[in-house]
């Protein structure tokens, strides 16, 4: 990229501004190609911007990570959006080594033990796969929406992602739930079925459950944390507020 962070950041706000999800797509894979591509976590909303993204291009650049603890109704959702759209979903796994490091020396749900361990888990499984694939691309779009908790208050559609070094684009940042379900159920989008059972947020197995009625979309999510610690650490912006830096999660879906 030619110029700062915030002049790309700017021009591009500029040039969708008014602009709705499908546009903005439209406008981004246009200007970037093959250097975008969607981080999807098969979730609702990933689920929507991947019919999007279908409906604009041929082949678009999708990938998922693969943790090594998804639940089988993930892996089921993969196959089903493969078929329908005749597309490739590329699938990121974390390093073998690296991860029988830290079970053999840690064990298997070392997340349960303290916030550090838990986000240990995640940069392993996660972050260093992604890692990988951001260093070849200018932007990446997320599925993330600024309703879905406090960690992601002050959410734009597109920002400057500070850890990775590229433009971050959230199409769906001012959606609402009931836009979300009323675009799958309109287009017929394939979804994970654990979503029929209570599950809004859904991650790896051992950190995913259900939520009640009424219960915050992400409370499902590392549950026995507070919620200001629910992020595994994918996306972060640092805030200036008042002459004191904060670090806020916008964290996977």
């Amino acid at each position: 990229m030619n110029h700062s962070p915030r002049l790309a950041v700017a021009e591009l706000t500029e040039a969708t501004k008014g602009l709705d999800a499908l546009q903005l797509l439209g406008h981004v894979v246009k200007q970037f190609g093959d250097q975008v591509a969607l981080a999807s976590s098969l979730g609702a909303e990933d689920q929507v911007l991947t019919d999007m993204l279908c409906k604009i291009c041929d082949k678009p650049r999708i990938f998922t990570l693969d943790t090594g603890r998804l639940p089988e109704e993930t892996y089921e959702v993969i196959t089903t959006t493969r078929e329908k759209y005749g597309i490739a979903i590329d699938i990121l796994f974390p390093d073998r080594q690296q991860v029988e490091e830290m079970v053999n020396a840690h064990g298997p749900n070392l997340f349960y033990e303290s916030v550090e361990a838990r986000q240990r888990c995640c940069r392993i499984r996660k972050i260093e796969p992604l890692k990988r694939v951001l260093s070849n691309l200018q932007a990446w779009i997320c599925g993330l929406r600024e309703e879905q908790s406090m960690t992601r208050t002050g959410l734009q559609r597109v920002e400057w992602d500070e850890t990775f070094g590229l433009l971050k684009i959230s199409p769906l940042a001012d959606w609402t739930t009931t836009q979300v379900w009323d675009y799958i159920r309109a287009n017929d989008v394939p979804y994970n079925r654990l979503h029929d059972q209570g599950y809004p947020s859904i991650g790896c197995a051992p950190c995913t459950r259900a939520v009640a009625a009424g219960e915050d979309i992400r409370s499902g999510r590392w549950w026995w944390e507070q919620p200001e610690h629910k992020e595994c650490g994918l996306h972060w912006k640092e805030l200036e507020d008042k002459g004191n830096k904060e670090v806020r999660h916008h964290g996977s879906a």
